[in-house]
């Protein structure tokens, strides 16, 4: 898919305004918000979110990455790393374990593709491996977003998914997998029925894609 990848109009951080209107719209559809200015910030946000002896489940993500989180989830001792656990698990031969492990934590970390003004959120996935624990599987789900993934309408949030994130995906998936990504699945949240449920920590930063 041709694209250009440095088009400012999906990487240049949020104004303040569209942030506030942003954080108003989530919100009132029942997602947390809590502001950061920094990366470390946000990492001890999350970690004081999480409750004593949780499971954690974190899914892959650039933007956990970037704050060094994957690192304190698989060292942390007052509560459980579920990626440590599912990685002694033989996938050949016990895969329907470790999907039912991942569906169901009581902690999912992640991060989102892009967040409209409105308060609609988009997640695109491959294999859809981390979208049923987000729609109700987890007891709480804790997002990790870059304001630059702040965009204005549902359609731009479309565009934002295929002509921006996709190809960044891909490449990364073919170094890493041999393989080129696809949006195979993609779930779109217009409200979260339990409100606290689901926590969005917003950085003003530019992480991941």
């Amino acid at each position: 898919m041709a694209t250009n990848l440095s088009h400012s109009e999906f990487t240049q951080l949020a104004s303040e305004q569209q942030i506030e209107k942003t954080v108003q719209a989530l919100q009132a559809h029942g997602i947390r918000v809590i502001v950061c200015e920094t990366g470390e910030q946000a990492r001890q946000s999350v970690l004081d979110l999480i409750p004593e002896g949780a499971t954690v489940y974190d899914g892959p993500s650039r933007s956990l990455e970037v704050i060094g989180l994957p690192e304190q989830i698989e060292h942390a001792t007052r509560f459980q790393s579920m990626r440590v656990q599912t990685s002694t698990i033989d996938y050949a031969t016990q895969r329907n374990t470790i999907r039912k492990m991942v569906v169901a934590p009581d902690v999912l970390l992640g991060s989102v593709h892009a967040v409209t003004e409105t308060g609609e959120v988009l997640i695109a996935s491959a294999s859809g491996g981390q979208l049923a624990a987000v729609a109700c599987g987890a007891n709480l789900v804790i997002w990790v977003v870059g304001t630059q993934k702040l965009v204005g309408t549902l359609e731009d949030g479309l565009r934002r998914v295929y002509d921006y994130c996709l190809p960044l995906e891909s490449e990364r998936a073919q170094q890493v997998y041999g393989l080129p990504s696809a949006v195979n699945k993609l779930l779109t949240i217009n409200a979260e029925h339990e409100p606290g449920r689901i926590t969005m920590v917003l950085v003003k930063q530019q992480l991941g894609f």
